[in-house]
């Protein structure tokens, strides 16, 4: 569980090297990634179970977990209660595939959304949250990523600068702990501090830092990228010496990330070679500080779709740990997303 120390592989980063370079897919288990069954308020469609178990065909797929994004929720009642909708949907998409000849458990986790600062509500909506979701909740989500630029769209929650810092908010997280629960963070890099003051006062509490730390790569922050990338770098080492934080590298085709420039990405071998150099100096920073240990890839589908397939990204994910041990690969891939989520899956035959 230490930071920078844990695994510093001899790799070579020429790019001529990985490409015709195909490995064999490995057992993943996706740790992020949405769905809507209904037409999304941000534009992005739908994305049900079906389309989801789609896109995951090709893959050794051990299981899932969903994470809230604010869509199936309750129609009436009470408004604090009304993201309840969300994990009922995603329990009962989830026992629905496990009823089926599928061989992934998706859905075995759920992140459900909850206001931390809502004192008044929190412990109902957390019981409820609890009730519906068929022994799947694992921890909560609320946004935090803020950034003082027009240019760069506030969270779904449109939170306040210093959400992680506030008063109310942290006495809503001190009660994470007394129900087992860990916390997924979204936060934009500058605001990466901040995740670091938060699970420094709450050690007790596993932290798991969504997208790779959220760099940023549009607006003002595409004027200096190689200054813009040494800030997240910085983040990212900084935080990685807070034990109890574990990272999932992905989210890097949002379009407000460090591809917002780029084409697509298609699923060629000529473009998984792309995709793999483009976000390798991400990847590398995030294992190199973090260890194999507390780093795990993620999708975030169908968020990342207008950048790359999901086949895609998770060849140029192996085509990045190719020189990683089995052992390694293992806990990149699947089992540290087992642990830290407290699935209970077990690996392909």
């Amino acid at each position: 569980m230490n930071g920078s120390n844990d695994h510093q592989p001899a790799r070579q980063h020429q790019r001529e090297e990985s490409v015709g370079v195909r490995p064999a897919r490995l057992d993943i288990i996706d740790p992020h990634h949405h769905l809507w069954a209904e037409a999304h308020g941000a534009g992005n469609g739908l994305y049900p179970v079906e389309q989801f178990l789609d896109d995951t065909r090709s893959q050794h797929l051990l299981g899932s977990v969903f994470i809230e994004c604010g869509a199936m929720y309750r129609a009436d009642g009470p408004i604090e209660f009304r993201p309840i909708g969300e994990t009922e949907y995603a329990a009962g998409a989830g026992i629905a595939v496990d009823a089926s000849d599928a061989t992934a458990r998706v859905c075995a986790g759920i992140v459900a959304s909850a206001s931390l600062t809502d004192l008044d509500h929190l412990d109902a909506l957390l019981d409820a949250h609890e009730r519906v979701a068929d022994g799947r909740l694992r921890g909560v989500r609320h946004t935090g990523a803020w950034d003082a630029s027009p240019e760069i769209p506030n969270g779904r929650v449109n939170p306040p600068q210093g959400l992680y810092r506030d008063d109310l908010f942290n006495r809503g997280f001190a009660r994470l702990a007394e129900r087992g629960l860990s916390f997924d963070a979204w936060v934009y890099h500058p605001q990466l501090g901040d995740v670091a003051e938060l699970a420094a006062r709450n050690p007790d509490t596993t932290i798991i830092v969504n997208h790779s730390g959220g760099p940023l790569g549009a607006g003002p922050y595409a004027v200096d990228r190689a200054a813009t990338f040494a800030d997240w770098q910085r983040g990212i080492r900084a935080l990685a010496q807070q034990p109890n934080v574990v990272i999932k590298i992905g989210g890097l085709g949002m379009r407000v990330g460090p591809l917002s420039s780029t084409p697509r990405f298609e699923n060629t071998d000529e473009d998984t070679d792309a995709l793999a150099e483009a976000i390798r100096p991400y990847v590398d920073t995030c294992i190199d500080a973090f260890g194999a240990g507390r780093s795990m890839f993620e999708s975030n589908f169908p968020m990342d779709l207008p950048s790359y397939g999901y086949d895609t990204i998770w060849s140029a994910f192996e085509l990045l740990a190719r020189d990683y041990s089995d052992a390694e690969r293992s806990l990149l891939f699947a089992q540290n997303a087992n642990r830290v989520y407290r699935l209970g899956l077990t690996a392909s035959e």
